[in-house]
């Protein structure tokens, strides 16, 4: 076969040939996404030129400082959650990332504001993990006056809108919850719920949900008080214990927020496994495996690759448009799992 010359080059992409011919000389006109396009082009017809092309776009790629601060690294969420966004990182070839995650193990309010500006100082935008607080809240705001862009990543971190976020609609995730416990039950009985913390917005949202669909749809069932975990699988796996204790005749269970393995532990210790249905969050070994042994009936997730790539390519435009005005923020939609689908 010929070998691919310009023109077909020029074609595969979509571009004129004076383009091509540009981006070959090392013109300082053309856009670094044209010369994505470009170089996509010609891996996919084997031009001769690539590697000329390749070290054009390297020349022309803006730089971009990226900050992300997550909680322990000892929960398997966070340690996917930073997988993937530093396959987002690679994925991503239209700006040099500078990619640097931070894990925060002690989560009092003080240790994540002194964090959140520590990794301002060096990042263009950073993304946080955060409950609301008042030291939050005044650090957030002593970034904005810096010029950094602060967004919230799987919590808001403002009831007002005005922050950035990428992330899902917890109140549709709660209800979502809620219907399917409706659904899964053949009659109305007591439900627990478990949550980490309150203060973090997806939480409370979640629990709100939860609640607005019964008040709406099923009003029979009985919701009880809900029980925080404070993100621990050994509180969660006592407070379980206890709850089954005291409400043996519990119909649902809804896990809102941190302790899933806890309370795994807990049903499976207890032999409550597919005794009731049991909707947790985040597909995981621990949650894949429950949903397999029925010990869990219904997972809904973030979906991580695509929130991370969205999450970072918002982050590299906030850095770049410096209007007040404007919030960068992208609700995403959730994975649902059951044991058939995973």
């Amino acid at each position: 076969m010929a070998r691919p010359t310009i023109a077909d080059l020029a074609k595969a992409a979509e571009v004129s040939i004076s383009t091509v011919n540009r981006i070959l000389g090392g013109a300082g006109n053309v856009r670094s996404e044209t010369i994505v396009l470009v170089r996509d082009a010609a891996q996919r017809i084997g031009f001769y030129g690539l590697g000329a092309i390749e070290s054009r776009l390297g020349v022309t790629r803006p730089a971009c400082r990226l900050g992300v601060l997550l909680q322990q690294p000892s929960r398997t969420f966070y340690r996917l959650l930073a997988q993937n966004l530093r396959a987002a990182a690679e994925r991503i070839k239209e700006s040099d990332i500078a990619l640097e995650i931070v894990f925060q193990d002690e989560l009092a309010p003080q240790k994540i504001a002194e964090r959140m500006l520590e990794l301002g100082e060096r990042s263009d935008s950073i993304a946080v993990v955060a409950a609301v607080h008042p030291l939050v809240t005044q650090a957030l705001e002593t970034l904005r006056r810096k010029g950094v862009a602060v967004f919230g990543l799987i919590s808001q971190l403002s009831a007002t809108g005005n922050m950035h976020y990428v992330g899902l609609d917890n109140w549709k995730v709660g209800r979502t919850a809620a219907w399917a416990i409706h659904r899964f039950s053949s009659a109305p009985g007591k439900l627990g719920i478990f949550v980490g913390n309150h203060r973090y917005r997806c939480q409370d949202m979640n629990e709100s949900g939860f609640r607005s669909y019964f008040r709406e749809y099923a009003p029979g069932f009985t919701l009880l008080e809900p029980v925080s975990t404070f993100e621990s699988g050994a509180v969660a796996e006592e407070m379980l214990e206890g709850l089954l204790r005291a409400h043996p005749d519990l119909t649902g269970l809804y896990v809102a927020g941190g302790g899933i393995s806890g309370a795994l532990t807990a049903l499976r210790a207890g032999g409550w496994g597919g005794k009731f249905t049991v909707i947790a969050h985040e597909l995981m070994d621990n949650t894949r495996a429950a949903l397999l042994d029925g010990t869990v009936s219904l997972v809904l997730s973030h979906p991580l690759e695509r929130m991370c790539e969205e999450l970072l390519r918002a982050m590299i435009r906030a850095a770049d448009d410096k209007s007040e005005s404007r919030t960068h923020t992208l609700i995403l939609p959730f994975d649902i799992y059951t044991r058939e689908n995973i």
